[in-house]
């Protein structure tokens, strides 16, 4: 998960750096979450093992 927030944050500097509009300040981090999450998710990255 903090690979995730990590991508978010590079991407509000990406988009900072190009001077993008307000409203892709909400879309593209909380696409890098919701969508990574679930992408992890789906592979098994936050089952916790037995021993």
């Amino acid at each position: 998960m903090l690979l995730l927030l990590a991508l978010a944050i590079g991407a509000i500097a990406l988009l900072a750096s190009a001077k993008a509009g307000a409203v892709w300040f909400t879309i593209v981090p909380l696409g890098i979450l919701f969508i990574g999450a679930s992408v992890m998710q789906s592979l098994g990255w936050f089952v916790k093992k037995g021993r």
